[in-house]
């Protein structure tokens, strides 16, 4: 296995348990499709979370979140929710996570 799917494994292993943490139910990891993958999709309050994890130790993980990957993630979830047959709010999340610490940023769509 190539090291940086290890770390990014890794860095997913870590959100999942912060997630479970702050009472998210995991739904999904890594749901692939032709359009694109999500890492984790969650439930909370009634509402669906499409979280996109990114790792990074030097700087700002958000900014590989581009309006191309965006695109990518919402045909995604609309393959998902047709083939799952699932017809709630949702919202996509992005989670970043460094050595120290994960930080959630709500909305990331434009």
């Amino acid at each position: 296995m190539k090291i940086s799917l290890k770390i990014g494994l890794k860095a997913e292993d870590r959100a999942v348990e912060y997630l479970v943490s702050h009472n998210y139910s995991i739904l999904d990891r890594n749901f692939h499709s032709r359009f694109g993958e999500l890492d984790i999709v969650a439930k909370k309050d009634d509402i669906l979370h499409f979280f996109e994890v990114k790792y990074s130790k030097e700087y700002d993980a958000i900014t590989r979140i581009t309006p191309k990957k965006l695109q990518k993630i919402i045909k995604t979830i609309d393959y998902y929710m047709y083939k799952k047959n699932i017809d709630l709010d949702f919202q996509i999340d992005a989670l970043l996570v460094n050595d120290k610490l994960i930080e959630i940023v709500e909305n990331i769509s434009y």
